[in-house]
């Protein structure tokens, strides 16, 4: 399906995906992440296949797909906690706040998850995502449910991303801006 793909993405450069619905974005996103099989070729991290270093890729990467993997009986306090830790970090609880009040999320923290809003949930999703410090950010849809204001915010958390050194790889339907940031794009066109 994807035949031939080579994309070499460097410190603080990032790949735009975009084609139409079912043309196979998500399963090369998910390919990218390990989560798929690749039936020919290879994915490189630092040279080597993504196969025979799953634990340290897995540590530089960070994943956000089309749903927000919150655990909705758990308050925002504890999904971003248990996020964070699965990243192999302990949340700061001050930390924290000021992500969550960055994203407008300030005095939510206690709220269960399953009473936010489709948009508030993303944003909590990106909270998870701001304390990441994983190398390589995979995103999948991450605009689905923002607001403007939304959109405003992740597009400087991916161009904060990016000017640390950091990756992204990422997917949408809208038109993505990040700063000075110019994208490599890889326009998938349906068989």
């Amino acid at each position: 399906m994807f035949a031939n793909l080579l994309c070499v993405l460097e410190s603080g450069q990032w790949l735009y995906v975009s084609g139409v619905n079912g043309v196979g974005k998500t399963s090369l996103l998910r390919m990218v992440c390990g989560l798929a099989c690749i039936e020919m070729g290879d994915i490189l991290w630092n040279g080597q296949s993504i196969r025979t270093q799953r634990h340290a890729y897995h540590r530089d990467l960070c994943y956000l797909g089309h749903s927000n993997a919150l655990q909705e009986s758990m308050t925002v306090h504890e999904n971003v906690a248990f996020r964070t830790a699965l990243g192999g970090l302990s949340a700061d609880p001050a930390q924290t706040r000021g992500v969550l009040a960055r994203f407008g999320l300030a005095g939510r923290g206690h709220q269960l998850v399953r009473h936010l809003s489709q948009g508030q949930k993303r944003r909590v999703a990106l909270c998870c995502l701001a304390l990441s410090t994983a190398r390589l950010w995979v995103l999948d849809e991450p605009y689905v449910a923002m607001d403007e204001a939304g959109i405003g915010l992740l597009a400087g958390l991916i161009a904060n991303h990016l000017e640390g050194g950091g990756l992204a790889v990422l997917t949408s339907h809208q038109r993505v801006l990040i700063d000075n940031h110019a994208p490599h794009v890889l326009e998938i066109q349906p068989p």
